[in-house]
């Protein structure tokens, strides 16, 4: 089976990659203009394109300096710097000024996120909502606990709960976990390098596969559907390679990543009519179930309901971190945005579950949860002593973390996991002090026990040298550090080095046009 790393876990990095020629079909569905107007961009860009929707004629950008105070600069241009890196906006050299340029909205994402704040428009774009009849039980209590199933499934796995050779046919055993997801979304996991073999068959969790637990609910379903994206990508390009025939065929990820936009703007426990998608878009549906993000009726495929990992694809604070974004399932209604799989009867778990974790001097953990997921992930880097209903008791030590470093998984993600998760005492008790939220000692000795095997430490980027002029330098580093992409620079040397490169790039072209 082929891999491929794990280039694109964020949603803006995967669009940035993408083509001009892409975003201008992309932004033919307003469904799709207002979900990247709504998620992908700071308050600061949305400003500048509600400013600009409207606006007869362009911007110079001396009006958008008149609007920001001078410590604001770096804001304002990496604002600007997201707008054109997404074909928001583009830049033309001013008609009114000799030295500054003209900024305006692109035509099609104009037209489309007018169309989708007046109404009007294709209907379609936002969905059909289905005039059959809907089985009563389908309603949003059902929807959450069977995406919530789903989405434990695929987290137990990652984190080795599940084994490998269990249901390798692809079928699914109830709502236990035992079976843990499809074979297909197994082999995803293990080609974007989540998971990889480890011995006796089973699989072991990567470094990869931890930083996915370290991150919000809605990042992780869109790192699981950006490695989809990617695969149906490589996949296309093969057949190419191959001399057959795409034109017309399933896969096409501008298609796919225009319906993923519309799924996010569907009403939870509405269903909506199969028929009038197109053949891509049905033909995503089976992968989109294995996600949890739609549910299919084995008795009415006539009707597709989005779930609220759906629903809340493009909303900056539905769901939350690793374990709380299922667990708070349990002790939230079933409406609200932070529940997720679970039924009435659960309503009734302790308070302590999702207490948080305790850490002591002395490296014990006490972890007050009975989530069979969150003590599956302490397992990982400690070394667990006891259980109890609502707690267990662990401990850190050299050799688990060790051996944690060892499976890839860095200090800075245990003490960011143990951070992330501390017990509220411990985040008042810091907040009064002024201290960090982690004992000093522990997070020394953790960094510590890393380095004792791992010196160096990988930053993938870009590295700039070899200006024309130390003046040029010092214009680019400068923008670079604005921006937010700087990691590391030589002012003696004349060079930089960058984590990301496509804004660069645009600053250097029009920066020579400018000459």
């Amino acid at each position: 089976m082929s891999s491929f790393g794990p280039s694109s876990f964020m949603l803006s990095d995967y669009l940035e990659k993408l083509p001009g020629a892409t975003f201008r079909k992309l932004y033919q569905q307003p469904s799709t203009a207002f979900a990247i107007f709504r998620r992908m961009l700071p308050h600061l860009a949305k400003v500048y394109v509600q400013a600009l929707l409207y606006s007869p004629t362009p911007f110079t950008t001396n009006d958008l300096e008149l609007w920001t105070r001078p410590e604001g600069k770096a804001s304002s241009n990496r604002a600007i710097g997201i707008l054109r890196s997404l074909h928001i906006v583009q830049m033309t050299q001013s008609t009114r000024l000799k030295k500054g340029s003209d900024i305006q909205l692109t035509a099609n994402f104009k037209k489309s996120l007018r169309l989708a704040l007046e109404g009007g428009g294709s209907h379609s774009s936002f969905g059909v909502p289905s005039t059959l009849p809907v089985d009563s039980k389908i309603d949003i209590q059902f929807l959450d606990h069977w995406a919530g199933k789903i989405w434990q499934e695929i987290l137990y796995y990652v984190v080795n709960s599940v084994p490998m050779k269990a249901d390798e046919d692809g079928s699914r055993r109830g709502y236990g976990g035992s079976g843990g997801p499809r074979k297909a979304v197994k082999e995803l996991l293990m080609m974007g390098g989540l998971v990889r073999h480890g011995e006796g068959g089973g699989v072991q969790i990567s470094e990869h596969g931890f930083n996915f637990l370290l991150q919000e609910a809605n990042a992780q379903v869109w790192t699981l559907l950006l490695l989809w994206l990617e695969a149906a990508d490589r996949n296309k390009a093969a057949a190419k390679e191959t001399g057959a025939d795409v034109t017309g065929t399933p896969i096409d990820n501008v298609e796919m990543l225009s319906f993923l936009f519309m799924l996010a703007s569907l009403e939870l426990g509405r269903a909506y009519d199969t028929s009038a998608l197109t053949e891509t878009r049905r033909n995503m549906l089976p992968a989109l179930a294995d996600f949890g993000l739609i549910y299919i009726d084995p008795r009415n495929q006539d009707q597709y309901f989005p779930t609220r990992l759906a629903t809340t694809l493009t909303s900056s604070s539905a769901l939350r971190s690793v374990s709380a974004s299922i667990d708070a399932a349990i002790k939230k209604n079933p409406g609200d945005a932070g529940s997720l799989g679970t039924t009435p009867a659960d309503n009734n778990t302790p308070a302590d579950e999702n207490g948080g974790i305790v850490v002591e001097t002395n490296y014990r953990i006490y972890a007050y949860t009975s989530s069979p997921l969150q003590i599956a992930i302490l397992k990982l880097f400690c070394r667990l002593h006891m259980r109890f209903p609502n707690m267990v008791t662990a401990r850190l030590t050299r050799e688990s973390v060790r051996e944690a470093i060892k499976e890839g998984i860095t200090a800075n993600q245990i003490i960011e996991y143990l951070a992330a998760h501390a017990h509220p005492q411990m985040v008042r008790a810091a907040a009064a002090k002024g201290t960090s939220v982690l004992p000093p000692t522990v997070v020394d000795q953790i960094r510590l026990w890393q380095l004792e095997s791992q010196r160096m430490q990988k930053t993938p980027g870009f590295q700039f040298k070899d200006f024309e002029s130390q003046e040029e330098y010092r214009q680019l580093a400068d923008y670079a550090a604005e921006i937010g992409v700087l990691v590391w620079k030589d002012d003696r040397k004349g060079t930089f080095f960058v984590s990301k490169v496509e804004q660069i790039r645009e600053f250097l072209r029009a920066r020579k046009k400018g000459n």
